[in-house]
């Protein structure tokens, strides 16, 4: 709406017609596009950006004295008396063939209908510009970002505004994601550790370019040991035992003998934790070293555990045993092989 004030000229009498015009006892005149066949004509509807100028435009035929512009029934022009206080708004064009009116940095306040009537040789005519003020996409709520247990329901909701009205469209941003339907309120129903990370909000209408927001969901999931393994172990030698895990939050680890509670740094005993496994070191390892390892995960949502033998190595398989048997099976095979070779030499000496 542009603000209005009455200016000290202008003529009461051809105000009074301006206004008789409006109160549809004139007939309207007849439209067309800039440049058309049918003078006394203004542009019908103008669609422009909010920040942008809009001109809106009135032909004018031949022997049209004055003319007005009126923003529903509020003179903004009266010929060149300005009757609006709004510094955006003045007169663009102003000659035997034009009369239109101008608008800066124009705001959703503007939009709306806009009037030109023309006071011709015979009668007044009015005729009607639309003005359509779009507005970029602006999100303006989103949800918080959230912490949630596995299993649980979980809505996203993201709000926006703009003129169309936007469309809003959600993203989980993951590579093996799905898309989701449009719509403000995203629902995940029995969420999983997988649908965890960032979710976009993303709001658009063609008026430029989205406007896009993100939200990061927490999933947390009681811990599980993916992997328990070891490095193998000799007496007098160094030994490691690998704990893998998983849970949110962090699982805390810990290490057991048999019952018993390991302690950092105690007994040749070296254990480092992070966030999602623990290295248990045996420095000059002994045969009292050998036995049953426990690995134990635990967080808020539960506790898990996994053990692993540490036994000290076979004799069959790497002691003296072992290599001489396989020793005398090597020199068996060379020694048949060098007999069955004799043999069919003696025999070819003999046919010859």
């Amino acid at each position: 709406m542009v603000p209005l004030v009455r200016s000290a000229g202008g003529s009461h009498q051809w105000l009074a017609i301006v206004f008789l015009g409006l109160c549809c006892l004139l007939p309207p005149g007849r439209l067309a596009a800039p440049g058309g066949d049918y003078p006394g004509a203004a542009v019908d509807n103008l669609v422009v950006r909010k920040g942008d100028t809009a001109v809106l435009r009135c032909y004018l035929e031949d022997g049209a004295s004055k003319g007005a512009w009126l923003n529903r029934s509020s003179i903004i022009f009266a010929g060149s008396d300005k009757w609006s206080v709004d510094p955006r708004v003045s007169i663009a064009t102003a000659n035997r063939r034009e009369y239109s009116l101008q608008i800066q940095d124009v705001d959703v306040t503007d939009d709306g209908p806009y009037t030109c009537s023309v006071q011709t040789q015979h009668t007044p005519r009015t005729m009607q510009v639309h003005l359509t003020v779009h507005v970029s996409p602006k999100i303006f709520r989103i949800s918080n970002d959230i912490v949630v247990n596995e299993g649980s329901n979980v809505t996203l909701v993201c709000l926006a505004t703009g003129k169309p009205e936007p469309s809003i469209s959600w993203r989980h941003i993951s590579p093996s994601a799905k898309p989701f339907e449009s719509g403000q309120y995203l629902d995940i129903y029995g969420i999983t550790r997988d649908q965890a990370g960032e979710y976009e909000c993303s709001a658009e209408n063609d008026v430029s370019v989205p406007d896009v927001k993100k939200v990061k969901v927490t999933v947390n999931f009681a811990p599980t040991i993916q992997e328990l393994k070891s490095s193998g172990v000799v007496l007098g030698g160094n030994g490691l035992i690998r704990c893998e895990g998983a849970g949110v939050p962090a699982p805390v680890f810990e290490w057991y003998k048999g019952e018993r509670k390991l302690i950092n740094g105690q007994q040749g005993i070296t254990i480092k934790n992070y966030s999602t496994r623990s290295l248990l070191t045996v420095t000059n390892v002994t045969e009292e070293h050998f036995g049953n390892y426990t690995c134990v995960a635990a967080n808020k949502l539960g506790t898990t555990n996994a053990s692993l033998p540490l036994n000290p190595p076979s004799t069959a398989q790497y002691g003296i045993t072992g290599d001489a048997e396989v020793l005398f099976s090597c020199w068996y095979l060379v020694l048949t092989l060098s007999s069955l070779t004799s043999i069919f030499y003696l025999k070819n000496i003999i046919l010859h």
